[in-house]
């Protein structure tokens, strides 16, 4: 499924479900922040697999359902694949799930309705890419 918005910029519904539903998964999660954090590039499967130690197979599962809801994008470059994160999609969904934060007022809200950069501390998913090495911390 790929991600499209409306006239208004807004994602449809469905592609915000489809987004939601893959990432309430913890490995899909950690594979997704890990894609965000190595940048446009992306990463290799070989290097995701090793760093979030992840089984092929399973990872192979993970990478195809957060292709289907839209999230990361593939190519092919000699004998590898790439991954990497969709950012239009990625920023799509939070519009979305903000779009009506302080009844269409944001600016009313102050920081409310900000995102905050960091992420949440002690979860697997923070632990794995943390673990990995990418971001720089």
């Amino acid at each position: 499924m790929i991600l499209y918005f409306e006239k208004y910029g807004n994602m449809k519904t469905q592609s915000a479900l489809a987004a939601l539903a893959a990432l309430a998964q913890e490995t899909r999660l950690a594979v997704f922040r890990y894609l965000v954090e190595a940048g446009p590039e992306g990463v290799t499967v070989g290097r995701i697999g090793e760093t979030l130690e992840v089984a092929p197979a399973t990872l192979s599962f993970h990478l195809k359902e957060l292709s289907r809801a839209g999230l990361v994008a593939s190519r092919q470059e000699s004998r590898f694949i790439w991954y990497s994160a969709n950012y239009t999609a990625m920023n799509g969904l939070v519009a979305y799930l903000t779009e009506n934060c302080c009844r269409g007022q944001p600016a009313a809200c102050g920081v409310a309705c900000t995102p905050k950069a960091k992420p949440v501390a002690g979860g697997r998913a923070s632990k794995l890419v943390k673990a990995s090495g990418v971001g720089g911390k």
